[in-house]
């Protein structure tokens, strides 16, 4: 009768166990998807600067922005586009401005991904035109795999794959074309 009593209790804790180990539902594992991909954070009309020793460094505006925390690389969303400004050393003097139709900026790798419609322009008023660039800000460098175009005072140059400083002054196109103005030496 005691092992009875002990095999009871036994099969009933066994019982327990069993029902509250069952495997979750599909739509109950949907909702927990849906809640890791689901922004943490959402902004309307942003408007933000970032300093450093009390003067401008960067400037940038957007319509939209969603911050993803909860997803394996978090990353920050710019869905309607972005509109970017860097500043020189004093903050003064607008150096860069960039704007895209689309941007994301990887928080762990610190690169940003321009899409759609990218125009970059220097202090020199150069211009680069492009559909996809990445600027990543630890290696200060920028770069695409697609169609750019760059137009400077006396030429335009075109071609496929583009690497140069975030500063546009040191640049190589990996397979050019385009127009070129060559100078007559004598």
């Amino acid at each position: 009768m005691h092992n009875m009593k002990y095999t009871y209790i036994i099969v009933v804790l066994l019982a327990v166990l069993a029902s509250s180990c069952m495997r979750n539902s599909d739509k109950e594992l949907k909702d927990i998807e849906e809640i890791q991909e689901s922004a943490s954070l959402g902004m309307k009309d942003v408007h933000s600067c970032v300093t450093d020793s009390g003067f401008i460094k960067y400037e940038f505006e957007s319509p939209e922005m969603n911050q993803y925390d909860n997803v394996e690389e978090p990353y920050i969303d710019f869905p309607n586009g972005l509109k970017f400004k860097m500043y020189s050393e004093k903050g003064t003097i607008v150096k860069s401005r960039i704007r895209c139709n689309k941007a994301r900026y990887y928080k762990t790798t610190k690169i940003w991904e321009l899409n759609n419609d990218v125009e970059a322009m220097t202090a020199k008023n150069e211009v680069l035109n492009t559909e996809q660039l990445f600027w990543d800000t630890q290696k200060h460098s920028i770069y695409s795999e697609k169609f750019v175009k760059i137009t400077t005072q006396h030429q335009v140059i075109t071609g496929i794959g583009f690497e140069s400083d975030e500063k546009l002054s040191k640049y190589e196109i990996k397979r050019p074309g385009g127009e070129f103005e060559l100078e007559d030496k004598e």
